[in-house]
């Protein structure tokens, strides 16, 4: 289990560092710039994960591979960001898939500490969509969370399936895959198709304004 958690962390944290080096290299970043936010995003959610559940110093930090993928991830993105950029939608897609593997690797490590189930599907939510928000918050958008389409709903469902799995001592490799796999293909059939949580939408005013003694004013 422990060598399983470590590979999907690996992939996870090289495939979200490349997502945060190609947002990078679109907005003009330095070399410095562009490595800074490939290590945020690869490894921030983890980061967080470890922290919550006791498991310190995180691994991000005490283990040097995590570094190395996401300093390795930063320098292809940004001397070769031309092969990168070949894909559809790079961002988009290293996003969704280092989502749709922090959501199941941070729930099967948050199983492994103890924690119970609903609390461990939303760990694994957690690790999923911080990486990405801190990416975001970096580079002074909104984050992703807060308004794409199905984004902490799929990592969600993700981390449902393994704590499902679980419950009923399905092997974890198992849920571990198809977890990964529908958080994957609902975050990108919610960006093809276009589906999305309610928006809120505030009601436009009248016109008219009201002066401190309540009397109104056109």
């Amino acid at each position: 289990m422990m060598s399983l958690l470590l590979v999907l962390d690996l992939v996870g944290t090289f495939v979200f560092a490349i997502s945060g080096a190609t947002a990078a290299v679109t907005r003009r970043l330095d070399l410095f710039g562009t490595l800074v936010l490939s290590f945020v995003a690869g490894n921030f959610g983890g980061i967080t994960r470890d922290l919550l559940i006791g498991s310190v110093p995180p691994a991000a930090i005490c283990d040097w591979r995590y570094l190395a993928v996401s300093l390795l991830a930063g320098v292809i993105t940004f001397y070769w960001y031309s092969a990168v950029d070949r894909l559809r939608s790079p961002v988009l897609v290293f996003d969704a898939a280092g989502l749709a593997l922090f959501a199941v690797s941070g729930t099967q490590k948050a199983l492994v500490f103890g924690l119970n189930p609903v609390m461990a599907a939303l760990l694994g939510m957690l690790t999923g969509v911080g990486g990405g928000m801190m990416r975001d918050v970096l580079l002074a958008d909104i984050p992703t969370v807060l308004r794409a389409d199905l984004y902490a709903i799929a990592a969600l469902a993700g981390a449902a399936v393994v704590v499902i799995g679980d419950l009923l001592h399905i092997p974890a490799t198992a849920t571990t895959i198809v977890g990964a796999l529908l958080c994957f293909g609902l975050r990108l059939m919610a960006i093809h198709r276009g589906w999305h949580l309610p928006v809120a939408r505030p009601e436009r005013s009248s016109g008219k304004k009201h002066a401190p003694n309540d009397e109104t004013i056109e």
